[in-house]
């Protein structure tokens, strides 16, 4: 257990990791490089943005990591920012994928209008199991900051896993109780339907007003 950021805020799960091993930044790293190598389709979520969109939509890529999805939705034609509490993953970003902006920070305090960037997002994206990743006290926090960053017509489209400490009705009912509605429920990011024995969520969402 790692100890809590200077700032006394409470650590997300992934900064537990990753203070616990030192190294895990760079595996998962070079876990993706090698998956791109032999081939494999790293950036199908980005396809399914990237049809949300009309060209040069704005997109917040929430939990970038090293950017495969920001970069891809990039270089498709849209504005994006990503943003991720694990400044070795930005870095990688930053060379992998320039173009984009790319900003270290925790999503349970999002404010990004105090950096400078407008909180008016057409697409809010946020996979890769981002959601079970966080410390679980501040996942309301990071949902109505995902609200609160959306442009009237945006959308939130979030994807994680079953058996991963964040049951699906759950994170269901956070969405509501903080600002977002449910516009469609799948199990797969090539748009296969959600139904109850489904071991994966996309969820996308919108503003509740």
């Amino acid at each position: 257990m790692s100890e809590r950021p200077p700032s006394g805020r409470t650590p997300s799960r992934w900064e537990e990791i990753t203070a616990a091993d030192p190294g895990h930044s760079t595996w998962y790293v070079e876990r993706f490089r090698a998956m791109e190598a032999k081939g494999q389709d790293i950036v199908g979520e980005a396809r399914l943005v990237d049809a949300m969109l009309g060209r040069g939509g704005r997109v917040l890529d929430a939990g970038c990591g090293l950017g495969r999805l920001g970069g891809y939705l990039h270089d498709a034609g849209h504005v994006v920012v990503g943003v991720d509490v694990d400044p070795v993953l930005i870095g990688v970003a930053e060379e992998d994928h320039p173009g984009p902006t790319w900003l270290v920070g925790d999503l349970a305090e999002l404010d990004l209008p105090s950096r400078g960037v407008a909180a008016d997002f057409d697409v809010i994206a946020c996979a890769g199991n981002v959601m079970t990743f966080l410390a679980p006290s501040t996942r309301e926090s990071v949902l109505a900051g995902f609200a609160a960053h959306l442009a009237p017509t945006g959308r939130v489209i979030v994807g994680f896993g079953a058996d991963r400490g964040y049951e699906f009705p759950q994170f269901l009912a956070d969405a509501a109780a903080n600002g977002l509605r449910v516009d469609l429920l799948l199990s797969t990011w090539d748009l296969r339907p959600f139904t109850d024995d489904s071991d994966f969520l996309v969820a996308v969402l919108s503003r509740a007003d």
